[in-house]
């Protein structure tokens, strides 16, 4: 089982957890937990509505793609700590 905590806008933290092994995208997983992250695009990496920032670990479990890094790039409020939209 993998465990992330979640904070939102607001600096509310909650942990989710998720099965290894899952087939389910960072951003299905939040849905399907009831966080309130948009995803105007639906996760096609099209928009970065779902844009998260990784404060720390587990850097192993998610791996952006060429789409995702280069969405980024378009981004001015995308730092090192945002390493990927959650799609």
């Amino acid at each position: 089982m993998i465990t992330l905590t979640i904070e939102d806008r607001d600096g509310r933290r909650e942990p989710v957890e998720i099965p290894e092994g899952i087939s389910l995208s960072l951003m299905e997983v939040l849905k399907a937990s009831d966080h309130n992250i948009l995803a105007t695009c639906g996760g096609m990496a099209l928009c970065a509505t779902c844009h998260v920032q990784v404060v720390e670990g587990p850097e192993q479990y998610f791996h952006p793609s060429d789409l995702e890094l280069d969405l980024l790039d378009t981004l001015p409020d995308a730092g090192p700590d945002s390493p990927w939209p959650a799609s």
